[in-house]
């Protein structure tokens, strides 16, 4: 009876020993997924940009125009905001999230106007 008590001791203590491996490692993965789903949602937080390019298609007049379209801004700063793409070849011309950028991009995209979201 001895032997028997110590025979199930010992897979008792090796079964514990092999739970004790596998346990640390399911926390880790549950950790992960938080953690990524935390930098996606910080992701989408974070300040976009959308950069508008200089082209040598559309007049200076369809770029100012559909920048208003595109951002309600008012016409002097969409001037301002022209001058600078066409001088410096290209200007970010909104930040906001990343949806508020692609609105805006699809309405710049509308006359094709070159157009890029950073993040």
């Amino acid at each position: 009876m001895k032997n028997d008590d110590q025979t199930e001791m010992r897979k008792d203590a090796a079964l514990f020993s092999l739970m004790a491996q596998i346990e640390p490692k399911k926390k880790p993965l549950v950790e992960v997924d938080v953690m990524e789903q935390t930098q996606e949602d910080e992701a989408l937080e974070t300040p976009w940009k959308l950069i508008l390019y200089d082209d040598d298609i559309h007049t200076f007049d369809e770029v100012i125009n559909q920048l208003i379209k595109a951002l309600g801004c008012s016409k002097s700063h969409a001037e301002e905001l022209t001058f600078r793409v066409h001088n410096e070849g290209k200007a970010v011309v909104f930040e906001g999230s990343f949806e508020e950028c692609l609105k805006r991009n699809s309405v710049l995209q509308e006359i094709q106007l070159i157009t890029e979201i950073k993040g």
